[in-house]
């Protein structure tokens, strides 16, 4: 009983660890269109200071006397430097491992495209030397916690 409880388990972990570099995938697919279209935004701000002689800095110290040009300037700022964090997170993801990619995506993930990439989250067959990885990973590690809890329970029950 407790092998196929523990062969159940394996296989369900399996199918869901093979699933992590897929998510993987498809948040830096997202990760590099979110931070094209953040360098589209920064680079019309940039060409319009240019235009009337003004620095990304300049401009954005004359985004000031009003309450809406206090809050665009607020916004320029921000939106520079999540432009600045996601380009660079993208560099990072297409040049890292997959086990890489996890790990940043665990430190650094960025919370709002994350959850936009689980809504629309599509599952892929571990058909990738990675993806047969995390499944072999998975159902050794589930299928092997479930062994360990078996065991305890075993050892609970003769003392």
């Amino acid at each position: 009983m407790l092998r196929r409880l523990a062969l159940l388990a394996g296989l369900a972990g399996g199918a869901l660890t093979s699933q992590l570099p897929e998510y993987a995938q498809q948040y830096t697919q997202r990760l590099g269109g979110a931070a094209d279209e953040l360098a589209r935004v920064v680079a019309d701000f940039d060409a319009s200071a240019a235009a009337v002689g003004l620095s990304r800095d300049a401009a954005l110290a004359e985004l000031q006397g009003t309450a809406f040009l206090a809050r665009r300037q607020a916004d320029m700022r921000r939106t520079i430097a999540r432009e600045d964090r996601l380009t660079a997170q993208a560099t990072k993801l297409h040049q890292a491992t997959a086990l890489e990619r996890l790990v940043t995506l665990s430190q650094e993930g960025d919370a709002e495209l994350m959850r936009r990439t689980w809504e629309a989250y599509q599952p892929a067959l571990p058909l990738t030397p990675e993806g047969l990885g995390f499944a072999v990973a998975g159902v050794l590690g589930a299928g092997g916690l479930v062994q360990g809890w078996g065991g305890l329970l075993r050892r609970r029950r003769r003392a």
